[in-house]
């Protein structure tokens, strides 16, 4: 397998030589931040919205990014022109750094990666299966490295045949552990506003103008969404994905909607756009 290069604490480095110590408060007490943002034809897709929320995640966990947006961004840049990756994804992590008693915040540490990552544009020809979960992430807004509830969950969805987890707080939907969930009825697209991390693919899908369809941040409950007409789920890796079954519940027709596919569309035209500028 070809080895990439990594950026660890102000260094180029082999990535299977990148390592952190042992006393980081990553690995002591799961302290820390990451973002992740794909690249397309070698271009890194929508960079500034996935620095926004780094450097807001970093300072609402307390932390400080060692480089500031411009020496962030070059580092980024001359990390993709080392690995010579078309199609990647790249993680940016920010950990609590080296703490003397295992507890107090230090220097953090600042690690980037970039690993293959092919991502399909074909129109999807069927929908995912959700299984809902009553869990609240904690600290939803900033991006943390804490999934230990999704992972957990991976047996039960696998016996289960579920694609994914789907969280619930109370009657409220939430969101999926990587992705954020819209319902689509009449003629309004609806993602949930509270209490959970705004992903950028959501971000993009809520500046979209769509003749005869509202696009909104309003909270809806478990029942709402069983009885809407289409539902998917967004991120950076799955774009605009159907939705076509909630636990036993068949979601619409069963199959990709309409609906769904215009806006799988629109997303990838934002995608194209940002590429051109970039």
């Amino acid at each position: 397998m070809r080895q990439h290069d990594a950026f660890v604490n102000g260094q180029f480095i082999p990535e299977h030589q990148a390592s952190l110590p042992i006393s980081d408060l990553a690995l002591q007490r799961g302290y820390g931040v990451f973002d992740f943002l794909k690249t397309i034809q070698g271009k890194a897709i929508f960079l500034t919205d996935h620095l926004d929320r780094f450097y807001r995640s970093a300072a609402s966990m307390r932390m400080d990014v060692p480089l500031d947006r411009q020496a962030l961004e070059a580092v980024i840049h001359e990390l993709m022109r080392r690995n010579s990756l078309d199609e990647s994804g790249i993680k940016l992590l920010l950990t609590g750094g080296t703490s003397t008693d295992g507890y107090s915040l230090q220097q953090p540490s600042l690690v980037i990666s970039q690993s293959e990552l092919q991502i399909s544009t074909a129109v999807p020809k069927t929908g995912l299966s959700l299984r809902t979960y009553a869990h609240q992430r904690q600290l939803p807004g900033i991006k943390t490295i804490d999934y230990l509830q999704a992972i957990l969950l991976q047996p039960w969805l696998q016996a289960e045949n579920a694609d994914d987890v789907l969280y619930l707080d109370g009657p409220l939907v939430r969101e999926c552990p990587r992705a954020n969930l819209f319902l689509i009825k009449g003629d309004q697209a609806l993602t949930p506003e509270n209490q959970i991390l705004a992903g950028v693919t959501r971000k993009k899908l809520l500046t979209l103008n769509l003749d005869n369809l509202h696009i909104a941040a309003k909270d809806f409950t478990l029942d709402e969404l069983l009885n809407a007409e289409e539902a998917f789920i967004c991120s950076s890796t799955k774009l605009v994905f159907p939705v076509c079954r909630v636990d036993h519940h068949q979601i619409g027709s069963g199959r990709p909607g309409p609906v769904t596919l215009r806006l799988r569309e629109k997303l990838l035209a934002l995608i194209t756009e940002d590429m051109e500028r970039n």
